[in-house]
């Protein structure tokens, strides 16, 4: 059953039916996006399984994608400017 990946709600859609501007019921992030979808995958080139995809710059927010597939949901952590400059001030020191 396809989930969004930005809270876990799993959604009642049938098949791939998910427009442009649809969003979440649950968190109303935006459904038809690269974290929402199968190929997305952090670990490979531009966060992308699909080899031919014009990826978007942000991963988060609704895109033209024509090969965008609904994924299964599993969640995946949004990066945020805080988080990231957190991680770096405890990596070098800085107080």
């Amino acid at each position: 059953m396809p989930g969004c990946a930005h809270c876990g709600r799993k959604l009642d859609i049938i098949a791939n039916q998910v427009g442009r501007r649809d969003t979440c019921p649950g968190c109303e992030e935006d459904l038809r996006s690269c974290r929402n979808c199968r190929h997305f995958d952090e670990s490979v080139a531009k966060a992308c399984k699909e080899p031919f995809a014009e990826v978007p710059r942000d991963k988060d927010e609704a895109n033209f994608c024509e090969l965008f597939q609904l994924g299964e949901g599993g969640l995946h952590q949004k990066d945020s400017r805080d988080a990231m400059l957190s991680a770096a001030e405890a990596l070098f020191g800085r107080k």
